[in-house]
């Protein structure tokens, strides 16, 4: 059984401090749930857990003219409410909504998805879509990086000891622009990903497509960028023949595992499906606005 020391600093420098002065193994709670299923298989062992959720800051999500600024520790449920966060990112807030219930909505945090480092996260794959940046805050001073580049493995990122990550920043979408977050499951609700894909789209006054992103999840031991199918939308009216172009570099990117929700030549097939519907949800909602 864990034995298990809590702290609830007020501030970011308070919790560095903490984290970095433990001679115990430290964990930070971001929304805890997924941290509390991990300590369940603890045997006597002492850990520090540091609560973010006291931290003003770590609980807010500003969205002005440069784009939406994060707070970790902001619940699912209440970043999902936030309409004007919608209209800009429709399908970031979408891949927050996938995670898990009702109730788990209201602790889990978007930045706590992001530093479980699953290759399953849903709102990781929408994140690197929007050009998402992390800044991490630690010992040594502060330093930002792109989300693509912050998980190093399965259950591992770039964290040293006494860092966390204070803030999640996604700059905002040029003019005819808009996101689209999809993933597959066994279950209608409440499952990992067997597959995820989250894809960004810029269109022209004629619709020719000027920027695209596209990034998948659960296929891979990393959420990867695919920057072929990005490629494949490049000045095409993202048709019929572009879209299956994106499928297929997505599915070729992937790397997946055969587990018992699916095999891999299955879980290949399924993100490149996916890939194609949500860069064309993605296109739509571009011509929605222009029209």
């Amino acid at each position: 059984m864990v034995s298990v020391v809590y702290e609830a600093p007020g501030s970011v420098a308070d919790a560095v401090t903490l984290l970095v002065n433990s001679d115990i193994t430290a964990s930070v709670l971001a929304g805890g749930t997924d941290l509390l299923i991990q300590m369940q298989s603890m045997v006597n062992e002492t850990r520090l857990v540091v609560d973010l959720k006291k931290i003003p800051e770590m609980m807010n999500a500003i969205l002005d003219d440069e784009g939406l600024q994060l707070g970790p520790c902001m619940s699912c449920a209440e970043f999902t409410s936030r309409e004007d966060i919608k209209l800009v990112y429709p399908g970031l807030v979408e891949s927050a909504y996938l995670i898990g219930s009702t109730q788990i909505q209201g602790r889990a945090s978007i930045g706590g998805n992001l530093c479980n480092s699953s290759p399953a996260a849903d709102t990781v794959p929408a994140l690197i879509a929007n050009n998402a940046r992390c800044v991490i805050v630690g010992p040594s001073g502060e330093r930002s990086l792109t989300v693509e580049e912050f998980t190093t493995g399965v259950g591992e990122n770039c964290l040293a000891k006494g860092e966390l990550v204070s803030l999640i920043k996604v700059p905002r979408p040029a003019a005819n622009t808009s996101d689209a977050y999809l993933r597959f499951i066994p279950r209608s609700e409440m499952d990992i990903a067997v597959a995820g894909a989250g894809v960004s789209i810029t269109l022209d006054e004629d619709g020719i497509c000027t920027a695209a992103r596209v990034s998948i999840g659960a296929v891979a031991p990393i959420v990867l960028v695919v920057p072929e199918a990005a490629d494949a939308l490049l000045g095409t009216k993202v048709d019929t023949t572009a879209l299956q172009a994106v499928a297929d570099a997505a599915s070729a990117a992937s790397t997946p595992i055969t587990d018992r929700r699916g095999t891999h030549e299955y879980r290949r097939h399924v993100v490149g499906v996916l890939a194609k519907r949500a860069a064309a949800i993605a296109a739509e909602r571009v011509r929605g606005v222009q029209s």
